[in-house]
């Protein structure tokens, strides 16, 4: 198959939709498919909207002719006109790869009237899906009113994965130490780490720590709110940001810590829920979009809201009661065992995608 795949920037953007991507390119060129990237620029929301306007760089997509046009929806604001172009001189399927809708991120009101209006016409413009969950795929239809066709492909458990075993979890779970708590992420508003720093806060702070790995240029207005609130609440000393950092020293990380907590507002699935469970830790997931496919409540980990007392609660649990603490552990680790790695999602993906071409 010719394969053109749309995108904003490359594909070494640090993400977790970006590292689906990523491994989808990766996947079809291994098993002999051609795929060609065409790139529009990063740009504020008036920016991308503009894109639409961007005849000669859709003519190049026409002159590419391919077999099928991947989309990410990231891209929705750039193509939602765009795409009817596309339509009337392509003769190729257009598949948009959903990993979570923009407008889940925004507050209810006007404010997101026109943005939901934007996806919802992109959305109805594609003649296929690529979900990362099942929750995805719900939200799609619940905006445009119908099922759609669509294949749900998990992401892959395999990215960051560690070899430890039941020894090493319960060797680890009997150490006494402050509660190591780990959040992996772009550190965004949507991740939740206000409500993590504010639920941990009422902690004893001798009785935990957290580091904080991820992209800190992302919103840079609101971690400097966040390192105000940590300095504001005197638990300076308990908490680390590590910045973004290499794939061994990640893995090494999450070996060490005893606990994942990314209680994020919305997930579109949550890559990181999964790489921590083949690990042994409970992960604080928040609950809305694909974290409840993951995470059993209670069992492997807690779905919150996210609220401050949710927050706290869960973790004092986890510091009070030791055998809680390892009990979460092993059902985290035996429970990661279900998940697919990446080449048997990127599978699925591929056979859907020359079914559309018949």
């Amino acid at each position: 198959m010719k394969i053109g795949l749309v995108i904003y920037g490359n594909l070494d953007i640090l993400s977790g939709g970006y590292l689906y991507d990523k491994k989808l390119v990766a996947y079809l060129r291994q098993h002999g498919h051609e795929v060609t990237m065409f790139a529009q620029p990063v740009a504020g929301y008036m920016g991308r909207l503009s894109h639409n306007l961007a005849w000669r760089w859709a003519d190049q997509i026409v002159a590419y002719q391919p077999d099928v046009l991947l989309q990410d929806e990231l891209n929705h604001p750039s193509l939602f006109l765009l795409n009817w172009y596309l339509k009337k001189r392509l003769s190729a399927p257009i598949i948009s790869i959903v990993h979570h809708l923009y407008t889940t991120e925004l507050k209810s009101g006007w404010r997101k009237f026109i943005p939901q209006w934007v996806e919802r016409q992109y959305l109805q413009t594609v003649d296929g899906f690529i979900f990362n969950s099942h929750a995805t795929q719900q939200t799609v239809e619940q905006l445009i009113s119908q099922s759609v066709r669509a294949v749900v492909a998990l992401p892959g458990k395999d990215n960051h994965q560690v070899e430890i075993d039941t020894a090493f979890i319960q060797r680890r779970c009997r150490q006494t130490r402050p509660l190591q708590i780990l959040f992996v992420g772009n550190v965004i508003p949507r991740k939740g780490v206000d409500i993590l720093v504010n639920g941990l806060a009422l902690l004893p702070q001798a009785q935990w720590d957290l580091a904080v790995i991820g992209d800190t240029q992302a919103n840079s207005a609101y971690v400097q709110h966040l390192k105000s609130q940590i300095q504001a609440l005197n638990v300076t000393e308990s908490i680390q940001f590590l910045g973004k950092i290499s794939s061994a020293e990640l893995r090494q990380m999450i070996v060490m810590s005893d606990v994942l907590a990314v209680p994020s507002h919305y997930e579109g699935f949550g890559i990181v829920y999964v790489e921590a469970l083949g690990a042994g830790l409970p992960v604080i997931a928040g609950k809305n979009g694909g974290g409840s496919e993951i995470i059993q409540h209670g069992e492997n980990g807690y779905l919150v809201s996210p609220t401050i007392e949710e927050i706290n609660g869960h973790v004092a649990r986890l510091i009070n009661q030791p055998s809680e603490l390892k009990r979460m552990s092993l059902n985290a680790h035996t429970s990661y065992a279900r998940f697919p790695t990446w080449g048997e999602s990127m599978a699925e993906i591929e056979a859907f995608l020359v079914a559309q071409m018949l």
